[in-house]
């Protein structure tokens, strides 16, 4: 078993504070598709200082698209071994980056073992985020799928495709809008990082 850790970067010191915390074997650093020169400086100082004992990996993502900064997460986590223990990392880094990879671990939460965030760069004391989940049921998760394919005429139409009650699929509709996943029968941000 080994210990992962995948974190956004714009400075060094939360990885390095978290690589030195956790001893991990392996290091995925989200940065810009194109990254910054400070960008560029921190990751050079991160493989020069840890490179030699840890596979430090990069990962380039959009800058702003938290969507697609969540689906690269879900990537990440879902090519890890089922038995290492997966560690987040959201101090660094651009808060568009945080908060994707923030949503990707919640998408599989059951994979996160700590997501972690420093509230001072500098500061050697973590906070352990609460790992949440999207607690979808089989027909909400259904609802989801073809509202993103768009692959129904009527709601009519939908209601069998997901073989529901046209009374269940308005009701599962009505909790993905309170869920906040679902506008005007299309999936939100949300909603489609919900489905990753």
């Amino acid at each position: 078993m080994a210990k992962v850790l995948i974190a956004t970067v714009y400075g060094p010191d939360p990885v390095l504070i978290a690589a030195n915390k956790l001893g991990p074997d392996r290091i995925v650093l989200l940065v810009d598709k194109e990254p910054s020169k400070e960008q560029e400086k921190s990751i050079d100082l991160i493989k020069n200082s840890l490179g030699r004992v840890v596979d430090v990996k990069v990962v380039k993502t959009e800058v702003y698209d938290i969507v697609d900064i969540a689906r690269k997460a879900v990537e990440i986590i879902d090519m890890q071994p089922k038995d290492d223990e997966i560690y987040v990392n959201v101090t660094s880094g651009r808060k568009t980056k945080a908060i994707g990879l923030l949503f990707g671990a919640y998408t599989r939460s059951s994979k996160v073992k700590k997501i972690i965030y420093y509230p001072e760069e500098k500061d050697s004391t973590p906070v352990f985020l609460p790992i949440l989940q999207f607690k979808l049921t089989e027909s909400q998760k259904k609802v989801l799928e073809y509202l993103e394919n768009g692959t129904f005429s009527s709601l009519m139409d939908l209601s069998e495709k997901v073989d529901v009650s046209r009374a269940m699929l308005y009701r599962s509709i009505k909790e993905l809008e309170e869920m906040g996943l679902v506008e005007d029968l299309k999936l939100t941000d949300a909603g489609k990082i919900a489905r990753l």
